[in-house]
Parts: C-alpha cells; sequence; structure tokens
C-alpha cells in the first residue's frame, strides 16, 4: 500500500513519526561528516529539501534528540553503529533566515535579530546557577531585537561558547536559506547596508569562533566572496556543479520511478519525465525537483509546481527590464535553442543590472537553467577565463512558468495586445494601429526601465514585445529573430507551422529626425531594408511564394507607433 503524501513537511520528526511519503536522504549526514569540512555552504535551488535535510542534521547530531534513535531507524545512516553513537550528542543552533523578507534595512536587521534572540530564548536554562558571569549574564539579557550591532556580530558566537560549557562539546550551526534576507536587499535597495551587517556577523559565527564544531550554510546562491565571506578561508562551497552531496538534494531518476511505482503510476514515467526532469548536479544527471513530484504523487496531475511556487520577482524584473542583448538570449532559449555563454557561480548581486553574465549565473543557480556541457578553466589572453556553459530551459515545467510570465508582462492591457494579435493574423493595418499604439503607450515604459532609460529606444519594449509574439502564436507559428536571411538579418520572421497560414516578415526601426521628415518615412526605410536585403529569401527556399509573405515596418517615435506593410503606400500624417 502506498504511504500517504504530505504537502510541505520541513520538520523531519513530523515528517517520519505520521509514516508520510519519504526518500531517503540520511546519506548526507554520513557524506558530510565524514567530509571533515568547518563551515559547507550548500547552494541548491529553491523546493529541493535544504531545509528538510537540516532538520534531519539538527535531529540527528542535537542534544534535543538524545534517544530518538527511532527517528531514523530503518534509514541508511542508522546501518553504521558509530553513527548511532553519534545521535543526539552536540549542542546544535539551528536558525533559518526564510522569513527574513523585509522592504527596508531596519526591519531587516530587527528580523534577523528577532531569529537570533529566539535561540537565545530556548537556551534560558545557561544563565541558571554559575555557569555565565554576571558580565556574560548581562550580554545573555542584552540580546535582543534591538541590539546594537557589536551585540549582533558575537551573539551566535557567544551561545555556541556558552552551549560548548554547558555540555562539554563545541556546537554545530546549522543556517538555513542565508540568502534570502541579501536577494530582498537588492530588489528593495538596502544592499550595502545589509552586507556590511552580515558581514560582521558571519566573520563572527563562521571563521574566528573557536567553539564551532562543524557548520551548514544553505542557500539558492553562492553570493560572491566580497560581499560576506570575505576572509573566510574555511568555507567549502558547493555549486550545483560539485560532485559533492549530488543526490542528497533532489530526486534521482530511480528514487522518481520507484516512487511512481509505489503509487501505482508507472505508464506516466515517460510524461513525468518530461515535465519534471532536467536538473544536473556535478555529474549526476536526470534529477528531480521533489516539490513537483511530492505533489504530482498527491494530485496526479501534470501542473507546474514547483515554477509557480514562489512570485520570482527578481527572476521576472532583470529579463523584462533587461537589455536587448538579454532579451534576445532568452528569446532563443525560449525557442528550445541552446545559450552559450561564460558563467561565474558566485553572485554579484550589484552586477545584475549590467553584467548579462551574473544573469544567466543566478538563473543557473535558481534551477531555470540546467547545463548541457561546460569547459574547464582555461583560454584567455592571461591563460585563465571563466569556463564556457551550455545552457538550456531546465524542463517543460520550467518553460510553462517563463511563458506564463511573459503573458503576465502584458496582463494590464491584455485585451489590446490580443486584439493586436488578431489583427496581424487577418491582416487588417488600420486595426494594427490603433491596438499597437495602445499597448506602446501602456508597456513601453514597463519595458525601459534601465538605468539610463531613453524613451526614443524602443529596444527593451520590442524584444519584450517579440516574446509575446511567441508566446502567443506558438503552435502556429515558428517565430525567429535578428536571424540570418538574404543579404543581412531581419528583425522578426514569423514562419507558418500550417500551410493555410500567411509568413510574416517585420522590420523594427526608429525616427531619425536628421533623415526622416515624417514617421511614415522611417516607415518607408524598414520595407525598403526588407526587399534590398531580401529577407524573404529564408522563407522562399522553404517553398513559400512570395505572395504568402507579408512584409510590415514599425516605426517608433517614443511611444508613438506607425506600422506599414510593403503593398500598401505609407503617405506623410
Amino acid at each position: 500500500m502506498a504511504r500517504t503524501v504530505g504537502i510541505g513537511h520541513q520538520d523531519f520528526e513530523r515528517l517520519i513519526t505520521s509514516n508520510n511519503f519519504y526518500i531517503d536522504k540520511t546519506g548526507f549526514i554520513k557524506e558530510w561528516w565524514e567530509s571533515g569540512d568547518i563551515v559547507t555552504l550548500i547552494a541548491r535551488p529553491r523546493r529541493f529539501g535544504k531545509t528538510l535535510n537540516m532538520s534531519m542534521t539538527e535531529q540527528f547530531f542535537s542534544v534535543r534528540y538524545v534517544g530518538r534513535g527511532e527517528l531514523f531507524e530503518g534509514f541508511s545512516i542508522w546501518k553504521e553503529e558509530k553513527y548511532r553513537e553519534l545521535q543526539g550528542t552536540y549542542p546544535v543552533i539551528f536558525l533559518s533566515f526564510a522569513g527574513v523578507k523585509e522592504t527596508s534595512f531596519t526591519e531587516a536587521r530587527k528580523s534577523i535579530c528577532r531569529t537570533i534572540e529566539e535561540q537565545y530564548n530556548k537556551c534560558g536554562f545557561l544563565t541558571e546557577g554559575n555557569l555565565l558571569n554576571e558580565k556574560e549574564k548581562a550580554f545573555y539579557q542584552e540580546v535582543s531585537t534591538d541590539m546594537p550591532d557589536s551585540t549582533a556580530a558575537a551573539s551566535l558566537r557567544s551561545l555556541s561558547d556558552f552551549l560548548g560549557r554547558y555540555y562539554g562539546k563545541r556546537a554545530i550551526i546549522l543556517l538555513d536559506e542565508y540568502d534570502t534576507p541579501m536577494q530582498e536587499a537588492y530588489v528593495n535597495g538596502y544592499w550595502d547596508e545589509l552586507t556590511e551587517f552580515i558581514r560582521a556577523l558571519f566573520n563572527s559565527t563562521f571563521k574566528t569562533n573557536p567553539y564551532l564544531e562543524r557548520a551548514i550554510m544553505t542557500g539558492i546562491t553562492r553570493v560572491s566572496k566580497e560581499s560576506v565571506f570575505s576572509d573566510l578561508n574555511n568555507l567549502k562551497v558547493v555549486t550545483t556543479t560539485s560532485r559533492e552531496y549530488a543526490e542528497s538534494f533532489g530526486f534521482t531518476e530511480e528514487e522518481v520511478f520507484g516512487a511512481l511505482d509505489e503509487f501505482g503510476l508507472s505508464a506516466q514515467r515517460q510524461d513525468v519525465k518530461t515535465w519534471y526532469d532536467g536538473f544536473t548536479f556535478g555529474s549526476v544527471t536526470d534529477i528531480y525537483n521533489p516539490w513537483s513530484i511530492i505533489n504530482y504523487l498527491d494530485t496526479q496531475e501534470l501542473r507546474p509546481y514547483w515554477a509557480n511556487s514562489s512570485a520570482n520577482s527578481l527572476v521576472r524584473n532583470l529579463i523584462r527590464e533587461g537589455n536587448q542583448e538579454i532579451k534576445k538570449s532568452f528569446e532563443r532559449l525560449l525557442s528550445g535553442e541552446h545559450l552559450i555563454t561564460p558563467v561565474d557561480e558566485q553572485i554579484v548581486y550589484n552586477q545584475l543590472d549590467s553584467n548579462e553574465m551574473a544573469i544567466w549565473s543566478l538563473l543557473l543557480a535558481s534551477g531555470y537553467l540546467k547545463v548541457i556541457r561546460y569547459e574547464e578553466y582555461g583560454g584567455g589572453f592571461d591563460g585563465v577565463k571563466e569556463p564556457d556553459y551550455e545552457l538550456a530551459l531546465t524542463n517543460l515545467e520550467v518553460r510553462m512558468m517563463f511563458c506564463s510570465m511573459v503573458k503576465g508582462w502584458f496582463q494590464g492591457n491584455a485585451s489590446d495586445y490580443n486584439s493586436f494579435i488578431k489583427a496581424l493574423l487577418l491582416g487588417d493595418l488600420d486595426a494594427m494601429n490603433d491596438y499597437m499604439n495602445s499597448v506602446a503607450q501602456t508597456m513601453f515604459s514597463s519595458f525601459d526601465t534601465g538605468k539610463n532609460p531613453s524613451k526614443s529606444q524602443p529596444e527593451r519594449f520590442y524584444h519584450g514585445f517579440v516574446l509575446g509574439l511567441m508566446v502567443e502564436l506558438r503552435g502556429r507559428y515558428m517565430l525567429t529573430s535578428n536571424q540570418e536571411s538574404g543579404f543581412g538579418r531581419y528583425d522578426v520572421m514569423l514562419e507558418p507551422v500550417h500551410t493555410g497560414d500567411d509568413a510574416i516578415l517585420m522590420e523594427f526601426k526608429v525616427f531619425q529626425p536628421r533623415r526622416e521628415k515624417e514617421l511614415s518615412d522611417t516607415v518607408n526605410a524598414a520595407l525598403k531594408q526588407i526587399e534590398d536585403r531580401k529577407y524573404s529569401a529564408l522563407l522562399t527556399a522553404k517553398g513559400i511564394p512570395e505572395e504568402r509573405i507579408r512584409k510590415y515596418g514599425f516605426a517608433f517615435r517614443g511611444k508613438e507607433v506607425l506600422i506599414g506593410a510593403a503593398d500598401e503606400t505609407i503617405n506623410g500624417q
């Protein structure tokens, strides 16, 4: 009989005692302990079992769970006598920054301090008797939501000291989702203040702490060393390309197929693989997201679960507000192509606005991209360069998430945008102009929000618009942009999937006041370029006759748009 599937379990004890579905990941405890690393940072995408594994690790080692070996009976860790003897023998400090999602530094700082204060409240017994002297007891009472920076920085180091004295063993510190406040700080504009505060806390807790036995930090990203880990030279970093702990977070294909057999879903293996497979950790391929699999076992319906389990606001903004090169690369990914780019797995948040490599690094760390292959370090004029990665969208679930995201860009004026699509398919030029101007008026600023926005440059809007076409017309047209045909590169080509539809070519141009008197002149220049450079050559080579190829010139002047067709005369306005 199949076990009960429980959704949202993050507490190991509760999951096991309720006999819910669980795939044994206790081998992580042995691998970590035998690594000998003092401080381990593990970066994995969200919803990959990080919190559950941290809870499992706490309950295995913590003196609060001494004598609770039944939680681990039947699992791999309990098969070895020496690990049975380790269970329940260490003081453990287990914190999570998952809830630190404030919009200001003041509130974020309070939230972090409150999390630390909660650990002190759980250990109030330390102030009883003579274990602490009067100064130490006064320090203990000083730890609060509003404690000074110096007290906050020393708080976890001091608590590990106090616990070590009480139990006669150095403390284990577990910090889950360490980078959540940093992502919020970047989005909400208080990055510098937060990183200064976090740097002092981490340095005292993880570097200059003689009372620390071992520590684990988990998060989505490996934040740059310069940001918060300066001088933390005892840090072992495990990213998605590292070989360590490759099977400890996420489900392997063998584990997923075993679960499908247990629930009588063996016939659905290929569909489940198409939807949810695609993650690679180290050299281990075919890793599945646990959140999606568990939800599928519960509902037995193929839907996007993991991709829709968070607001994804940072990713959405980076792509929508990114420059034309980012959008062009994203177009290729959305159409199923691969992207080859250098990737630095050390995320530099303050470069996300300007460094394309930083954005792909974030998308890879977040699980939205998968590594097809990558090169080792080498090359470059000085003999060293970042390795090139071949990247693709992870799976169907992620592709559907991004399609929904692109649709969301036009949600505020979805009626106008959908009407434009209908007018385009019908070849109704007047309606196309009416609707396109309505769309542009509403959406232009949304796609032109870079550090130096220019209302005379439509690149961000144009590429967001192209992505919208790609999503809305998929299945009916194959859309490509900036590809070679004839004697140049066209802007947009819509190649029909069915023989009954016309092919469509689009060229976009910005009004040039020195060369053009009217916006109609810009339209005519765009149409002339389509003809002169024979952009239709690729389509005619595929057997599409010229009379079935519609050609449109789009002219932009600020938020004003004029569209003309090759078979119509565009007169001055």
